[in-house]
């Protein structure tokens, strides 16, 4: 009997003793066995290290690695560099997945003779209540090219999660998650897709459940952390627009309305005590918004709200911010 490729499954964990075991549980139960489970604590200060050494003696196919402290892109790369898979996985550890989801991805890529295969997902409260989609899986499979695939992303409608995916180990050559960094995961899909990753498969299923909860570790934001998201994805909407100019100038009109986009909706979320002239960083987001007026007034993919806020921002950008912040609590 084959029992096909070993698929390495990468999970972080940090400070998450309460909800580790049903996500590592839910990897051991999957219908494809041939899976190796790599548990990463990441310098956790509870039990949680404690804890997976335990769950490792429940199945040996669990490999513990303990480190210092990094983050989970960090933790993500020390997993990569130990896997031993022909293909990666990747869970966050409050996450859970459904027992068939990496049986169904494996299948998806081998039909399709693709690198990548991703899954839907759904996002669950502490409540158990199913909360809105952030990406809506197709109604049936399909097989999409990087060029579509490109510009559903640019349209924040595409999925760049790799918690989602199953993906040929023989991508992560010389290529790791950026560390310090927000949004790493579109960072590094856009850089697979620079180095000619063709197509992607889309699965209609929903087989990974994101567990959202109040003050986890993995999805808590402060102010600081809202800017640094928002910023971090301004320097990823540049990057993408370079990648589009050079192999998908047809593209072009969707890279620009990302790039905007993206610029107000940090303008929308930058501190107002962080709005003045010794933050280099904003003064240049103010200037892109003003040199590219008129680009943004004719794309055909902005809103009449986003062209408003983009000149609105244009003019007078702090006046605009606290308005908006005396309208949003009336």
């Amino acid at each position: 009997m084959d029992i096909g490729p070993q698929i390495s499954v990468i999970v972080p964990a940090y400070n998450i003793e309460e909800y580790l075991p049903r996500c590592v549980h839910s990897i051991m139960e999957q219908t494809y066995k041939n899976i190796e489970i790599i548990l990463v604590d990441d310098g956790s200060t509870d039990s949680t290290g404690e804890l997976c050494d335990i769950l490792a003696n429940e199945d040996n196919r669990i490999k513990v690695i303990h480190k210092e402290n990094g983050g989970s892109s960090s933790a993500r790369n020390v997993g990569i560099k130990a896997a031993k898979g022909e293909y990666l996985g990747f869970v966050d550890s409050d996450d859970y997945i459904e027992p068939d989801m990496y049986e169904i991805l494996y299948k998806a890529i081998k039909d399709n003779d693709a690198k990548v295969a991703q899954i839907g997902r759904d996002e669950i409260d502490e409540d158990g209540v199913l909360l809105p989609d952030i990406c809506t899986p197709p109604d049936t499979d399909e097989v999409i090219a990087t060029k579509d695939f490109i510009f559903e992303l640019l349209m924040h409608r595409g999925d760049c999660s790799f918690c989602t995916k199953l993906i040929a180990a023989s991508l992560f050559e010389n290529r790791e998650f950026p560390i310090g960094v927000l949004n790493e995961d579109f960072r590094l899909l856009i850089e697979m897709f620079e180095d000619g990753l063709e197509k992607i498969v889309s699965l209609h299923n929903r087989g990974y459940h994101v567990f959202y909860r109040v003050g986890s570790n993995s999805r808590k934001k402060d102010k600081e952390d809202f800017s640094r998201v928002f910023g971090d994805s301004i320097v990823n909407a540049d990057y993408v627009y370079e990648l589009v100019k050079k192999d998908y100038p047809e593209l072009i009109d969707v890279a620009v309305r990302f790039g905007v986009f993206q610029r107000l909706e940090y303008m929308l979320h930058i501190p107002i005590s962080q709005m003045d002239s010794d933050n280099e960083f904003y003064r240049e987001v103010v200037s892109d918004l003003r040199r590219n007026w008129f680009t943004g007034m004719t794309n055909k993919y902005l809103t009449g709200k986003n062209k408003l806020y983009q000149t609105l921002f244009a003019i007078a950008p702090k006046g605009i911010r606290k308005l908006h912040k005396r309208i949003k609590h009336l």
